[in-house]
């Protein structure tokens, strides 16, 4: 790790190696950063679906096995006022798929399982002090912010465009991370919903190192050493990397999940937004392809997946993946097969092999 040419994010969050396990909200487990963080990168911590209690007993779990920095991670949207109308035509487009399951489609529907960072869960940072808070989404309001700093933890968040990245670091984060489209989950843009202008890490990465004063990660299309190795080329002074972590036995996701990563090329992958309302990159299953994979019909974020449930619930179930959200990136071909303390070191060890391998004698 002392051959690490950029040390900026090594020395900001008291880390070892420059890989940051990315917070997969639904998949990442307490023992997944657990395993990232004891093997010297940063293991983080998805809130999203998570309750203020969930986040706390999770958050009691990681100090208890380790003391190594971690990150916290929250969605920084702002709830959408109650739309009725939205979502009877919602549930009317999914009426079909219902009838087909033998499922009733005007059963009564669990609610959106994504909250947005508040008071409450900054009372759970004030508590417990992680050493990093990252947000998706931009950032809460400026309040909420200052009481995160305040604890001494360091804010970062994603960027999808240049400008941005220049907003995030003019509103006070730490250090960015430059989102390519090639990332899995869920887009991080705040300032465009567009997603036709969106960029790809190669050409996002060294425009966003060029326009910020703040350390650089990148993110998307990271999966093994070769990535990481390019990505301190154009730059970045660490990288974030998320589907890899998916093929860790530490990962919790879907068996029909775990299938279809296994068989996806580079481009089996969307941007879809039929699953939770917003942008986000999966493997293509029937869902987006019949209503999209963009469909102005869904309604506003999170609200879209509680009508989902029922009919995800009954494929999977079937052992389909028809209605299951199949977040990946591009590069999930590159993965290695490893345990996630073993898949951190292996990412900077062969990043640095790559390195040496090209460096002048």
């Amino acid at each position: 790790m002392t051959r690490w040419p950029d040390r900026r994010i090594l020395d900001l969050f008291g880390i070892e190696l420059p890989i940051i396990q990315a917070p997969m909200a639904g998949a990442t487990t307490v023992e997944m950063v657990v395993a990232a963080a004891k093997a010297g990168g940063l293991g983080s911590l998805p809130s999203a679906q998570l309750d203020v209690e969930g986040l706390r007993h999770a958050l009691h779990e990681i100090r208890g096995a380790t003391h190594a920095p971690v990150n916290v991670n929250f969605f920084s949207h702002v709830s959408p006022a109650e739309d009725l109308a939205a979502q009877m035509r919602w549930r009317a487009l999914l009426a079909p798929y219902f009838v087909d399951a033998g499922l009733d489609p005007a059963a009564p529907i669990a609610a959106a399982g994504r909250a947005p960072f508040d008071s409450s869960f900054c009372e759970v940072v004030e508590e417990l002090k992680p050493e990093v808070v990252s947000f998706h989404f931009g950032l809460p309001e400026k309040s909420l912010v200052e009481r995160v700093k305040a604890t001494g933890a360091k804010v970062i968040s994603s960027a999808t465009t240049v400008a941005e990245a220049v907003w995030l670091e003019k509103n006070g984060v730490d250090a960015v991370i430059a989102m390519g489209f090639e990332a899995g989950g869920h887009r991080g843009n705040f300032l465009s919903q567009d997603m036709t202008t969106q960029v790809g890490i190669m050409a996002l990465l060294p425009q966003v190192v060029d326009a910020v004063r703040v350390p650089v990660i990148a993110a998307g299309g990271i999966a093994d050493g070769r990535g990481v190795a390019a990505a301190l080329m154009l730059g970045a002074s660490a990288v974030q990397v998320g589907t890899a972590y998916l093929f860790c036995p530490e990962a919790r996701i879907p068996a029909v999940q775990a299938e279809a990563l296994a068989s996806a090329r580079d481009d089996s992958t969307a941007i879809t937004n039929v699953f939770t309302g917003r942008p986000a990159r999966g493997i293509v299953n029937r869902l987006m392809r019949d209503l999209g994979p963009i469909s102005d019909a869904v309604p506003a974020f999170p609200t879209a997946g509680g009508a989902l449930v029922p009919i995800r619930a009954k494929a999977e179930a079937e052992s389909r993946n028809d209605f299951t959200n199949l977040w990946s990136g591009q590069a999930s071909r590159l993965a290695l097969k490893v345990g996630a303390e073993e898949l951190t070191r292996e990412l900077y060890q062969s990043a640095s092999d790559v390195i040496a391998r090209r460096s002048p004698t």
